[in-house]
């Protein structure tokens, strides 16, 4: 069986990447293998968890390259010599254009660490997120696995999971209770999910 070949697209430390590195060495994706990590930021530890686990590692940073046109005609081109099927959005901070999310329908994952539609949408990622359902006040949250669309966040929900707030949760502790409990857990089952259906269309032309 040939598998589904997966790159994961980074800005910082790579936790998710973490955890999408640790199912696959244990056996979690067994229709994909990660091929390619891919930074937008130069000196990304992320890049540094790739290459502890011998996956190559780029950094196409878009102010380097002269704008986000420059830089999505350089990651595409990364991916075709790697023979990418799945992109895989962990931690990414740059905003895909519509043509380029046009080229990947059903093919770009991103992982969104709220129960999407709350908390969600351009400007909100990161603590922000958990600072605002903090200030709301809810008494759940959690992680969504989405296909990535012209709209951000606005793909089509293909996994959620929910977590408890809890009293005298501050915006770090939830943000690592989401990310533990919820995000973790569901990246890499997304992952298995449409490499099998990848590999299951391949075999079947």
């Amino acid at each position: 069986m040939e598998k589904a070949r997966i790159a994961v697209l980074v800005s910082g430390g790579g936790t998710n990447l973490q955890a999408l590195l640790d199912a696959g060495s244990e056996g979690r994706i067994p229709h994909g293998e990660i091929v390619l990590v891919v930074s937008d930021r130069k000196g990304a530890y992320a890049l540094a968890r790739a290459q502890r686990f011998g996956i190559p590692g780029e950094t196409l940073a878009p102010k380097a390259l002269g704008g986000r046109e420059a830089f999505e005609t350089a990651l595409s081109q990364l991916l075709a010599e790697h023979r990418v099927d799945l992109v895989i959005l962990a931690g990414f901070l740059t905003i895909l254009s519509p043509d380029f999310t046009a080229r990947w329908p059903r093919r770009i994952l991103n992982v969104h660490p709220s129960l999407i539609p709350s908390f969600c949408g351009k400007g909100m990622y990161g603590l922000k997120v958990h600072e605002a359902a903090l200030a709301k006040g809810v008494k759940v949250t959690g992680a969504t696995v989405h296909f990535v669309n012209a709209i951000p966040d606005g793909g089509e929900i293909l996994l959620q999971k929910a977590v408890a707030v809890c009293p005298g949760d501050t915006p770090e502790a939830l943000q690592h209770r989401v990310m533990e409990e919820a995000e973790w857990q569901l990246l890499p089952q997304a992952a298995e999910m449409l490499s099998a259906e990848i590999v299951k269309e391949r075999e079947s032309v």
